[in-house]
């Protein structure tokens, strides 16, 4: 089951991202992908402050990797880890570098969350969600979700 969200604004991609935590838990990853300025990061956000997560969710482009604690003050149960694949498809083995990163070491107790991501990080777990941005010429983004097993299909179908 494939879904498909239109959002107007940043704003409005900021409340899905939060929508989009409400059926986040520890051990899920999530793909994001789609051109440069689409959303990824602006949707990130809007999860990390409904996960209740300490710091600013910025793009990991030249960190690659950030993870955030979770802030009890504000609710906050379960980290984020905020990774992004951009630059680390230049190498013969890309999967070698996400390797590098340990993103395993983390996966089962934090929400993932990889830009760029695809092809590279999917064997980190048995289910993930890819989350395909689209930026139109009037600034709306069209996000297309689709469930890759597990239990995907019923959480995403709450989100239409």
């Amino acid at each position: 089951m494939t879904v498909v969200v239109e959002l107007k604004t940043v704003d409005d991609t900021h409340e899905f991202g939060r929508r989009l935590a409400g059926v986040l838990r520890a051990g899920d990853l999530v793909l994001l992908s789609g051109p440069l300025g689409a959303g990824k990061t602006a949707l990130t956000q809007g999860v990390g402050a409904a996960l209740g997560v300490r710091g600013d969710i910025t793009s990991p482009t030249f960190v690659i990797a950030r993870v955030h604690r979770p802030d009890p003050a504000r609710g906050g149960t379960v980290a984020l880890v905020h990774a992004d694949a951009y630059r680390l498809g230049e190498s013969v083995d890309p999967r070698a570098e996400i390797d590098d990163l340990d993103l395993d070491a983390s996966v089962d107790e934090a929400v993932t969350v990889v830009e760029w991501g695809e092809g590279m990080v999917e064997q980190l777990v048995d289910a993930h969600l890819r989350v395909r941005i689209d930026r139109r010429d009037d600034d709306t983004r069209v996000v297309t979700l689709e469930p890759v097993g597990g239990d995907w299909a019923q959480r995403v179908a709450t989100l239409d």
